[in-house]
């Protein structure tokens, strides 16, 4: 298969067929079922966020919004890809890391363009953004870059608990995530949504970059080596069988 063909079925098609399911979602929050538990309580549940505001937990929620901000997540993706292509010495490990949180952003945007939800009836403390409250920028880009190096050091790591402190970085999203809703910029179910897209970007990408047996190489050729004749030597045929001796002769026949 060409290289156009994988990069339109491995990646391109998972990824439109990701921004119909958002859009699909969105429609089902906005229109469907705005009227249906649990989306009736969202709104209580921003209104007591706002009401526990403090000033220490004010500044929290402003160092977790910060680093899933745009600016943050675009340095941070390219530090981080370029650390993995000095270590590694590949191509696929630091690829998946762009090309997963490029996707989710791709996804958020278009969504965003699709599907007009307003912000919570709270004071916001980000002020009025361009974009609908639907699904949440920070967090699905917090997922896709976080969880993404998470996935790919506890991969590289040797000790269990070198392995354990990567997948500690899982818990930057889940605080992205609160301190959005903390801050009055977003729905649960918007973050929910972000949830749904930055995972599923981590998903198409892993199956689609980090898989070996994917032909990503030029010429279409397979990754996984063919088995090749041996070439240590001359060729040589079988011998031919040999004849059969004779055995001793038996008594004449009368």
């Amino acid at each position: 298969m060409r290289l156009a063909s994988l990069v339109a079925v491995r990646l391109l098609l998972p990824v439109l067929l990701l921004y119909g399911l958002l859009v699909g979602l969105g429609l089902l929050v906005t229109r469907a079922l705005p009227g249906v538990w649990p989306l009736t309580v969202e709104d209580s549940v921003n209104r007591a966020l706002a009401a526990e505001r403090t000033g220490p937990r004010t500044d929290v929620s402003l160092v977790f919004s910060t680093i899933a901000s745009t600016p943050a997540i675009i340095a941070v993706t390219a530090v981080a890809a370029t650390v993995l292509v000095l270590l590694l010495r590949r191509w696929r490990e630091p690829l998946f890391l762009c090309a997963a949180v490029s996707a989710q952003a791709a996804v958020f945007l278009f969504t965003t363009l699709a599907i007009h939800r307003q912000r919570p009836a709270v004071e916001r403390m980000d002020g009025s953004l361009p974009t609908s409250s639907f699904p949440s920028g920070h967090t699905s880009a917090a997922v896709a870059l976080y969880c993404g190096l998470a996935f790919l050091l506890a991969r590289a790591a040797t000790r269990p608990f070198t392995r354990a402190a990567a997948w500690a970085l899982v818990a930057i999203p889940l605080g992205v995530a609160l301190t959005r809703m903390y801050r009055g910029m977003h729905h649960p179910s918007d973050v929910v949504a972000s949830f749904v897209n930055g995972a599923a970007c981590l998903y198409i990408m892993a199956r689609g970059i980090l898989d070996k047996t994917v032909p990503w190489n030029p010429g279409g050729r397979s990754a996984v080596p063919r088995r090749r004749e041996s070439t240590t030597g001359p060729l040589t045929t079988a011998a031919p069988p040999r004849p059969l001796r004779p055995g001793p002769a038996g008594p004449a026949a009368t």
